[in-house]
């Protein structure tokens, strides 16, 4: 008799496998849905956060209300930001696409005016304003693709801070396996044909090979569901 596969038994959601979201400090995104005035902030803290790669930076705004943003490198305590139409053209200003000139490396980025920011928030990232037309910002993202996205977006002038990041080594397998938890995500990760009969339908091959097709089959049950799944094609292209 088999038992649930480990990607079956991930979302069951035991302890192992959820992120500790107690310990996050909180959203970090843009303040404001209407861009048509200024608002002004000064930094609190510098912090790190589990939730994010990179620091965070605490803001106090001048209305009272306190805020969290993905800090930009060069920033520090005590420095003042700005939001909106008239802010100038500085690392950790925030400003709609519009209103940045070409060339301008800039992150946190909105899809639609108001989310926030959604694309370019890990450390060490930013994307770069490529040209303005009538279709929209042409914008160079960290992946080397170009996208194109409505000048009433928002972004933050800058670069995130935490750059090289993934060039220092864990060293020991207990602090990728701390990390991992932190994310609540699996660590070790065990290969399916490393893996006995009753564990995956990969398992136990007498030898590491599979022993079936990768591709699973159209209806087979969900402990079956493994490898590529509706795969258009396999195979290296000729």
């Amino acid at each position: 008799m088999g038992k649930p596969i480990i990607s079956q038994r991930r979302g069951k959601g035991s302890r192992r496998f959820i992120s500790l979201r107690h310990r996050y400090k909180g959203a970090a995104r843009h303040k404001i849905k209407n861009a048509a005035g200024s608002f002004y902030g000064t930094v609190l803290s510098l912090e790190h956060s589990p939730a994010h790669s990179a620091p965070i930076a605490r803001i106090q705004y001048a209305d009272g209300e306190t805020g969290i943003i993905l800090a930009p490198e060069g920033i520090a305590i005590g420095d003042t930001i700005t939001m909106g139409k008239t802010s100038e053209i500085k690392s950790g200003n925030t400003l709609q696409l519009a209103d940045i000139p070409e060339g301008t490396l800039i992150y946190n980025i909105e899809i639609k005016l108001g989310d926030g920011g959604k694309m370019v928030r890990a450390s060490g990232t930013s994307a770069k304003i490529l040209s303005k037309t009538e279709a929209g910002i042409t914008l160079l993202l960290p992946s080397k693709k170009t996208k194109i996205i409505s000048p009433l977006c928002r972004a933050t002038i800058g670069n995130v801070a935490g750059g090289g990041r993934l060039e220092k080594p864990f060293m020991k397998a207990g602090k990728r396996w701390h990390a991992k938890r932190a994310r609540g995500k699996l660590y070790p990760i065990t290969s399916a044909v490393a893996m006995n009969a009753m564990e995956h339908p990969f398992g136990c091959g007498r030898g590491r090979h599979m022993g079936k097709p990768s591709t699973a089959p159209k209806h087979a049950p969900p402990g079956r569901k493994v490898g590529q799944i509706k795969a258009r094609r396999t195979g290296r292209k000729r």
